[in-house]
């Protein structure tokens, strides 16, 4: 894409280049002073060159869009994204947020990178110039990201922030999870001291922190974080200096707690953005994606005007790119939305670059994918699954086995119970009685032969059958939950050799699957295409007995280990207090 020079950017500003469109008749809503008062907006390009009265800016060919009775606001921006984790590309995410009006995300692009490395990053990025939706790229702190570090395609350490703090598409450090910090990771520390001397912003990941934790990151420079389980957790942060991020996702509700740090405690809005994290692209075609935030923070009782500078200018400034996006101001990107009033923010025509990319809740134009290269298709090399090769061993007729337990109300929250579980031919086996499920991890790899690991798991509550995906943050092994060995060796195997996707298998046969061949995580699908295959993903898992408000929606989180209390890797389970890997076998008495 070409950039316009300053000298044109001043030229547009001042009248000496005419406007090629100009939205004329709205409200404008100004997040920069907190006021609405009508004025115009001429665009240049793909950057804003005036705002008010804009008649010094229309030339013989400029173009007019009727805003009359209408609101204008800036694009709105996602202040922390997995975008990944929706299973679609770039160009086909784009297509499913950008007509509720998201025109800027910031994201680390972590699931590629420890897939496909610094070439898919770069790949990504370069789809995202090509449509509407902005990426602003932040490096991932280090990869992998668990503690202790398991297996990934792609390790990021100092020698690569060395290397890409530098690039122009980078805009901080992303995801900067707590422990390292603690732990004083001297991998992690550099990183950090290299984005200081660059003027880079850091990013945090600090779930449920203690007051010393949260001082300690301060400390460290961590500027921002999205990670508050309870309001006076985010108003510690606050107080501490940093700025927030209310997450509301598909899996992790918060808004509503959160959104008290201005309603009840007081705390002033500016310092408050949104993101949405993780996010189904079923739940976005209902409910909408940053609007729906809006929307929520109004509810909540937010002014309207705060709540739309939540979603645009405070999100530009704690990410310091408001030079760019996150007020219809000169030289910004023309990213405008028409909306019908701010109280309801219905969203009903999206400018992006300056151009109309949505009107009415669809796009333009059909979205198109471009061709794919070897970096975004590698191989999975885990070693063929039976399930005679399922199965934590043990002594004797029973055994008291640590049991992962899902937390039906956070799946990134999972705590330990023990039960005592048959053992059959020195094998603990499934009771599906206490919904007592095997869990395993197959590393794709190849690095350490691409092998699997057998747990235990309690939450799911399947009868038969078994469910797995390819697409598993933080490390996108394969990971699988079932009640029946063979179902869950046929899961796993038809993962790996169809590269990659999600499936339900049952009594030998594949219910369901959903191909992600896009370096096994997503896929070039329309976003109703996602919405349909998702549904019947969760339909089948349901057929088998599963009660979780969504079955891939626990099941993809299990490998993160940064949030209490217990992870499943292709290490074994892991202790998130301890940073271990733990015996789940406990001795008998």
């Amino acid at each position: 894409m070409n950039h316009p020079t300053l000298r044109q950017l001043i030229d547009a500003s001042e009248g000496v280049t005419k406007a090629d469109r100009v939205i004329r008749g709205g409200q404008l809503v100004n997040v920069c002073t907190g006021e609405i008062y009508p004025a115009d907006v001429a665009v240049t390009g793909d950057r804003i060159a005036a705002t008010g009265d804009v008649s010094a800016y229309v030339g013989p060919d400029t173009e007019f869009v009727d805003a009359s009775g209408k609101y204008l606001t800036p694009g709105l921006i996602d202040g922390h994204l997995h975008l990944e984790c929706s299973k679609l590309s770039v160009t086909m995410f784009a297509d499913a947020v950008v007509r509720y009006g998201t025109t800027s995300v910031v994201s680390g692009l972590d699931q590629f990178l420890v897939v496909a490395g610094l070439d898919g990053v770069r790949e990504a990025l370069r789809e995202a110039e090509a449509g509407p939706m902005k990426i602003f790229w932040g490096a991932p702190f280090k990869t992998p990201y668990t503690l202790p570090e398991t297996t990934v395609g792609f390790t990021f350490g100092p020698d690569e922030h060395a290397e890409t703090q530098g690039w122009a598409d980078c805009f901080g450090v992303w995801e900067t999870v707590a422990e390292f910090v603690l732990n004083r990771d001297e991998k992690v520390l550099r990183a950090l001291e290299l984005a200081h001397r660059n003027r880079l912003p850091v990013f945090g990941c600090a779930p449920m922190a203690a007051p010393t934790t949260i001082n300690a990151l301060s400390a460290a420079g961590v500027r921002l974080d999205h990670e508050s389980y309870t309001a006076e957790e985010a108003l510690q942060k606050l107080r501490a200096g940093m700025s927030l991020l209310i997450r509301e996702s598909s899996v992790a509700h918060f808004m509503n707690e959160n959104v008290r740090t201005v309603t009840e405690f007081g705390a002033q809005s500016r310092r408050v953005g949104f993101c949405t994290d993780d996010m189904h692209v079923a739940d976005i075609l209902r409910e909408g994606h940053l609007d729906k935030l809006v929307r929520m923070a109004i509810a909540a009782g937010v002014r309207p005007v705060e709540a739309i500078q939540m979603a645009t200018l405070n999100c530009a400034e704690m990410y310091r790119i408001d030079h760019l996006v996150g007020s219809l101001t000169p030289g910004r990107y023309a990213d405008v939305l028409i909306i019908d009033s701010p109280e309801s923010f219905q969203v009903e025509q999206v400018f992006a670059r300056g151009k109309l990319v949505a009107r009415d809740g669809r796009g333009t134009e059909a979205p198109h994918a471009p061709e794919r290269s070897a970096a975004l298709s590698p191989a999975f090399r885990v070693k063929p699954l039976t399930g005679e090769s399922i199965g934590v061993a043990a002594e004797g007729d029973e055994a008291r086995v640590l049991v992962v337990e899902m937390d039906r109300t956070v799946p990134f929250v999972r705590q330990g119970v023990e039960l005592t579980l048959p053992v059959v031919d020195g094998t603990v086996r499934a009771d599906p009685a206490q919904d007592a499920l095997y869990v395993t991890v197959s590393e794709r790899y190849g690095k350490n032969g691409g092998g699997t690991v057998t747990a235990m798991i309690n939450g799911f509550g399947l009868r038969s059958g078994a469910i797995a995906s390819s697409a598993a943050p933080d490390d996108n092994n394969i990971v699988c939950v079932g009640a029946d060995r063979a179902d869950m060796a046929l899961a796993v195997n038809h993962l790996a050799e169809q590269g990659g996707g999600q499936v339900v298998v049952d009594g030998g046969e594949i219910r369901e699957f959903l191909p992600l061949p896009v370096a096994g995580i997503v896929a070039d699908l329309a976003p109703e295409e996602m919405a349909a295959a998702e549904d019947r993903l969760e339909a089948a898992a349901r057929a088998l007995g599963c009660a979780l408000p969504s079955a891939f929606g626990y099941l993809i989180f299990l490998e993160i280990t940064a949030i209490p209390e217990y992870a499943v890797t292709d290490l074994g389970v892991v202790n998130y207090r301890t940073q271990d890997v733990v015996d789940i076998v406990r001795p008998a008495n």
